[in-house]
């Protein structure tokens, strides 16, 4: 059985909600993708764009002055990237420097030829979330009568029309998109019933690290001191052998996907 994989974060942007300018510089963001790579990560997923709540779009010309030196070395150093984006433009630029994994918040609705664009490149690794708007007011649509059914449906038909679209099968990553469009209520629903994802039968990305709604739980308003929260629930995770989470640090959530696995054996 496969260890859960860890993709680390790397935002290269001035505004995300727990590194927001730490990583901004070229020299300091490889030098964190690089740090990421020594303590295990298995993907480097580099972001030029915020996707928090009320977040603000930059421009697509800014948006690859970002990634792309970016990924370019780490692609040199020998790393795995991921490009996080909405843009075709920029996954394309990213494909071309070496990206083999495309992490797309809006499961390609917020651009018409990204569906084409992965159809096109067959050896690229596509993760598709559940989305329902930009950031800036994404959180007026988190309304559901049943989040799990609704989220796992509008996966489906994302899913069915990327494959109409060219899109393999096989290349096709989930993500049920926690913080995106839910309350605190629904992000711990969706977590609780995780395996009925599973059953839509591709590989479950979770992206919950330091994010908000762990802070409510334990009263931590610093994203910094949400970190232990963000590992007990990888190691939940790796128990019910999701494929895979994102987070910001990346040493703490191999171990504890160790001690998970072991505790299985």
């Amino acid at each position: 059985m496969q260890r859960t994989l860890v993709l680390g974060i790397l935002n290269v942007t001035p505004d995300s909600f727990a590194d927001g300018g730490k990583f901004l510089e070229l020299d300091a963001a490889i030098m964190q993708g690089r740090k990421l790579i020594t303590e295990g990560a298995d993907i480097i997923d580099v972001g030029g764009e915020s996707t928090r709540p009320g977040a603000e779009r930059v421009s697509a010309e800014e948006e690859l002055k970002r990634v792309i030196p970016v990924i370019t070395e780490l692609v040199k150093d020998g790393a795995v990237v991921s490009v996080d984006t909405t843009r075709a433009e920029v996954a394309k630029a990213a494909i071309k420097a070496g990206a083999t994994y495309v992490n797309d918040v809006s499961g390609g609705l917020a651009d018409e030829k990204m569906a084409q664009l992965i159809a096109t490149n067959p050896k690229v690794q596509y993760i598709v979330m559940h989305w329902r708007g930009e950031s800036k007011d994404m959180q007026s649509k988190a309304i559901y009568k049943d989040v799990v059914k609704e989220v796992k449906d509008e996966l489906d038909d994302r899913v069915s029309e990327l494959i109409k679209a060219g899109v393999q099968a096989e290349q096709i990553i989930l993500d049920p998109g926690i913080g995106f469009a839910k309350e605190a209520e629904h992000n711990w629903v969706i977590l609780q019933n995780i395996e009925r994802f599973q059953l839509l039968g591709y590989p479950i990305l979770v992206g919950a690290s330091r994010k908000r709604f762990l802070g409510e739980l334990i009263n931590a308003k610093n994203a910094d001191d949400r970190e232990a929260a963000s590992i007990a629930l990888t190691a939940e995770l790796a128990r019910l052998s999701v494929w895979g989470v994102r987070t910001h640090s990346v040493k703490p959530h191999r171990d504890a996907i160790a001690v998970a696995d072991r505790l299985r054996k």
